[in-house]
């Protein structure tokens, strides 16, 4: 038998999903170990040999394809503890990531300060050279600038070292012979050549894209050089993919040079999963939500597509990369429940993660979180968290709760834990309000997908709240993302500055240009054994008015390329620039500023078995009532409680409801139902027809 394994790596949980030959899945947690996330999933490895009575090497080599989602990259950046990097740059451009675009970036924060440069600026040189926007050399590269950089780079002891030369993206022949330079006189420095990682215009963009990927590069590749490195140890013979923050997979190697691409790649599997269980009730358009034990991510999906974008922040850094439009916030599990100094309940961001991790996990945690409010209001069993692998204690839950938040705002233990519920849902909804009203879509056309460990507990109070319609939970929600993984194709992402109007648009320089990004496309998908029939290209401009300081992206059909239609092309752009921001300008001239192409390959799915319907009545899964705080009436019922394992396909429960599977637990308000779908997942309707629509 021969399996298919998807891990996710997140801030408290590493999340397993493993697959057989028959599509037979089976689900998996352990604790991240943030020190050397390898070790917690080769933990993983371990227990799922062990619970098969195989050897560890056997198991391992009988697994075709791991999909593997990382999050060093992303902890790297937010703890500050990348590589000492370096950044050589044009003459006179030397504070050019302290500068940043030279605007105002929080209009309404009197208080914003933009963070420090992830490159100090003793460690910022710079070489004389210029070349102009054209492409034109105006002054040759000084080598011995770029020589003398080397010198005191290694005298830094630096481990990275990023390059991004003016206007490079026009003409890269100075960054090319930097680079070359750099990596005689620099052989074990990792090197990042802005050219190579994002040749469009905008220099802070690709300056700080470039250090991003110079800054997280050697964690990068010691990691994934260390995880392939025990795998083959192992007898490992199988593929090996790194998910991106794309929605696409890669190859180790093109992971290691474009280590940027990774640095939202656990969230970016969300929207995947997401299409593929909203699928089968005939929709194409959904929400995502995943709430784990430290984040919430939330990601809109209009007709099977994620939206991109290519000005995410991280830390509020700038990556100019294309990536999911991912909404994330401070809000899981382990997030802490605090009073300020003005006296209001907070919580989050601060997590207590997976070490010492909530309070009622009796680890030396003291902090009240989200999971010990869940456990007090009835939401979570003591001694079935994690299929009873670990016995929560009530007792600590309400110490911290009453010494924390209940002393602090003179409410009792209980009223606390509804302060701190209540608090958790309502930054959630404004989180996803963030993905949906202010893109100028209405959440009440779309139906959840929800995920995550901690996400089916608060989720229909969240779909109450925005009004949804519907909610699906797969059985798999707790591993939401690693299923996410297995689903998701290679793609890569190309683009080049083109700046032209677009009533002067050469035909033929922008054919010549599209076949030269087409033949890389293609070359780069063949190196990755993507054969030429599963291999998908998909071009598209970047477009904005004159004088505007922004874009907006169109797609471009294969026969539009041909024929270059150019007033159907603005006719989109103001359609798309009408629903973005309010209004547009039909008779304004457009100017052309980058030309994109996502090359995507089609990877071999794994088969989902479907279920055979069965009779509505559920009492064979009831497992017992317990007492649990009801929001729509504020007080405390008791409730049936049933074994989501053994729901199957037609299987109906009504609200109110607990339903506990091993890695996660779904709350059903009284003013819900619930029934399993064709693929086991919950689908969680208003009982009221009429809230359905």
């Amino acid at each position: 038998m021969t399996f298919r394994l998807g891990i996710d790596v997140g801030g408290t949980f590493t999340d397993f999903l493993l697959l057989d030959g028959d599509g037979t899945a089976a689900l998996y947690k352990t604790s991240t170990t943030p020190e050397d996330p390898a070790t917690g999933l080769m933990n993983g490895l371990v227990e799922m040999a062990a619970e098969r009575n195989v050897v560890l090497a056997d198991f391992v080599r009988a697994i075709d394809v791991i999909v593997h989602g990382t999050t060093v990259a992303t902890n790297a950046v937010l703890t500050g503890s990348g590589a000492a990097t370096a950044l050589l740059t044009t003459e006179g451009f030397r504070d050019a990531l302290e500068m940043r675009r030279g605007i105002r970036e929080a209009q309404y924060d009197n208080h914003y300060t933009a963070p420090p440069p992830l490159v100090p600026r003793h460690r910022r040189l710079t070489a004389r050279e210029r070349i102009d926007y054209c492409g034109t050399a105006r002054t040759a590269l000084r080598t011995e600038d770029v020589l003398g950089a080397a010198a005191r780079f290694r005298e830094a002891g630096v481990e990275a070292v990023a390059v991004s030369f003016m206007h490079a993206y026009a003409n890269p022949a100075h960054e090319a012979e930097a680079a070359q330079l750099l990596r005689r006189e620099l052989p074990d420095v990792y090197l990042a050549v802005s050219s190579e990682v994002l040749p469009q215009i905008r220099f802070y963009d690709r300056t700080s894209t470039t250090v991003l990927n110079a800054y997280v590069g050697p964690l990068i590749q010691r990691y994934l050089e260390s995880l392939t490195g025990r795998l083959d140890k192992l007898g490992f013979r199988g593929v090996l993919l790194i998910m991106q923050s794309n929605g696409g997979v890669t190859s180790p190697e093109v992971a290691t040079r474009l280590a940027a691409s990774t640095l939202l790649s656990g969230p970016a599997a969300g929207p995947v999963a997401g299409l593929m269980f909203v699928e089968p009730h005939g929709s194409s358009d959904c929400i995502t939500i995943d709430m784990g034990g430290t984040s919430f991510d939330t990601a809109l999906i209009v007709d099977r597509a994620p939206r991109m974008v290519t000005d995410g922040r991280i830390k509020g850094h700038l990556l100019a990369l294309p990536s999911l439009d991912i909404h994330t916030i401070g809000a899981g599990g382990g997030s802490i429940g605090w009073v300020d100094a003005g006296g209001f309940l907070r919580m989050g961001p601060q997590s207590a993660g997976a070490v010492p991790g909530p309070a009622c996990y009796g680890r030396g945690g003291e902090r009240p979180t989200s999971t010990d409010a869940d456990l007090i209001l009835g939401y979570l069993a003591p001694d079935y968290f994690l299929g009873g692998k670990l016995r929560l204690d009530p007792d600590q839950a309400k110490t911290a709760i009453e010494r924390y938040v209940a002393q602090p705002l003179g409410l009792s233990v209980e009223e606390a834990a509804v302060g701190m519920f209540t608090v958790l849902n309502n930054n959630m909804v404004n989180g996803i309000r963030e993905i949906s009203v202010q893109r100028g879509y209405d959440p009440r056309e779309f139906p959840l997908v929800v995920a995550g460990g901690a996400g089916p507990i608060h989720s229909a109070v969240i779909a109450s709240e925005l009004g949804s319609p519907a909610l699906i939970i797969p059985r798999a929600s707790s591993v939401f993302c690693a299923a996410g993984m297995l689903f998701s194709d290679i793609k890569h992402d190309f683009v080049r500055a083109y700046p032209t109007t677009l009533a002067t648009l050469d035909a033929h320089r922008f054919w010549a240009l599209c076949g030269q990004m087409r033949g890389e496309a293609c070359a780069t998908l063949s190196a990755e054994a993507v054969a030429p029939e599963r291999q998908r290209l998909a071009f598209s401009v970047d477009l904005r008015s004159q004088g505007q300081f922004h874009e907006v992206n169109v797609p471009l059909a294969e026969a539009e390329i041909e024929t270059l239609d150019l007033e159907a092309v603005a006719a989109r752009f103001h359609a798309e620039h009408d629903r973005l921001y309010g209004y547009s300008v039909p008779g304004a001239p457009l100017e052309l500023v980058a030309v994109r192409l996502a090359a995507v390959g089609i990877t071999n799915k794994p088969r989902l078995p479907s279920l055979q319907r069965r009779p509505p009545n559920s009492d064979h899964a009831a497992r017992g009532r317990r007492p649990v705080y009801l929001p729509g009436t504020q007080r405390f019922e008791e409730v049936p409680v049933y074994d989501g394992d053994r729901l199957t396909f037609g299987n109906w429960v009504s609200g109110p409801a607990i339903i506990e599977q091993v890695t996660t637990t779904v709350f059903v308000p009284k003013e819900y139902e619930v029934e399993c779908d064709v693929l086991g997942s919950f689908v969680m309707v208003p009982k009221d027809p009429a809230a359905r629509c």
